[in-house]
């Protein structure tokens, strides 16, 4: 697209914990070894108003029209966020890569659903765009999930191990030269939706946590799902928490503090158990999880793998830095879909693209 390779990219991420919109303005440079270099100039995160969150959380069990608007609503107002941002920062970017907010994820059904409608995002924002990452391999048979291993690989090749707390913990790793990437288990979701109950939007630095006892027999019930012994590739989504999760902590009794603790220990105990056996490495740590240091402490305390935390604005942006990324492999024509993640029969380059000239793409 452009001679030189250096290329300016919004990346945006709406997260199924509703923290907000995170944007991040990313630029990337193709080095000699065919990977990319990378550097976040400035980021931002908008939070969804109390009526954003109504909407969106409960949006699953509205209407086809409730359904279809929200998809129109949230586009326009991604679009103004990113406008707003862009004149604020005297930006020029030549591509926006949304990511959505995911409403509804069933790959074993043949779909999965991002709003915020990309055609919207572009007309307020003036920029082309990519969105809709997920359905292409869907409809190839994949988990349509995760998306982020392709980033992990080529940005992020000095970590063994790439790990994302978010609304759900993902990780992604090289094994026998494939990159092998799945959910291993909600993370903020219930975490969040917990500390709500006492007021706040999330558990600082994990303190509620600590406080708390964990509970054997709540422990034993969230560990003893079948999802936890089933072969990769999978993912989960919002669903699990809905049906599964959500109706474990409403029933057991217990105080807040004590699922909150035996949630952090459900989370920490998946994740070690699950690169238990791979050879001691470095692990990178981002996600909004990442600053809850009281499961960071359980993590380390129960694996030997080396956790590494970064910045504070790689915690809380790599996401939105891959899926510029993955805009601009988009428009590129290169591979953005692993395979070896998704469970896909073949590697694709996913994303539905607006108001990029077709002269411009690679």
């Amino acid at each position: 697209m452009i001679q030189s390779f250096t290329y300016a990219v919004i990346g945006l991420m709406s997260g199924t914990s509703l923290d907000g919109l995170d944007i991040a303005h990313c630029e990337f440079a193709r080095n000699t070894g065919g990977r990319y270099d990378y550097k976040i100039t400035v980021a931002d995160t908008i939070p969804y108003s109390d009526e954003w969150k109504q909407r969106l959380s409960t949006l699953e069990n509205g209407s086809a029209y409730d359904y279809v608007k929200t998809h129109a609503d949230l586009g326009k107002y991604i679009g103004m966020q990113v406008r707003s941002f862009i004149d604020k920062h005297d930006l020029y970017p030549c591509l926006i890569a949304s990511h959505g907010h995911t409403i509804f994820h069933q790959p074993h059904l043949g779909f999965s659903s991002q709003i915020g409608d990309g055609n919207a995002i572009q007309a307020e924002a003036g920029v082309p765009v990519v969105y809709d990452f997920r359905s292409l391999d869907v409809a190839l048979g994949g988990q349509g999930a995760p998306l982020v291993p392709i980033g992990d690989q080529l940005l992020f090749s000095d970590y063994d191990f790439c790990l994302n707390l978010g609304g759900i913990s993902n990780i992604s790793y090289n094994r026998n030269g494939k990159r092998i990437a799945y959910d291993i288990s909600l993370c903020n979701m219930p975490l969040n939706y917990l500390a709500r109950q006492m007021g706040e939007e999330y558990d600082r630095d994990g303190e509620f946590a600590r406080s708390g006892k964990v509970d054997s027999k709540l422990l034993d019930a969230m560990n003893n799902q079948s999802y936890f012994t089933e072969n990769g590739p999978k993912s989960l989504g919002k669903e699990w928490f809905v049906d599964v999760f959500q109706p474990m902590l409403v029933q057991a009794p217990l105080s807040l503090r004590d699922k909150m603790r035996t949630m952090v220990e459900h989370i920490a105990f998946q994740i070690t158990r699950d690169v238990a056996a791979m050879p001691k490495g470095k692990m990178l740590v981002t996600g909004g999880g990442a600053l809850n240091k009281f499961l960071i402490e359980r993590m380390q305390q129960l694996t030997s793998h080396q956790l590494c935390v970064p910045d504070k604005l790689l915690v809380n942006y790599k996401e939105a830095l891959i899926f510029a990324f993955l805009g601009l492999l988009r428009i590129n024509n290169e591979v953005n879909t692993l395979a070896s993640v998704t469970g896909a029969p073949e590697d694709s380059c996913s994303g539905s693209i607006v108001g990029l000239p077709a002269s411009l793409m690679h």
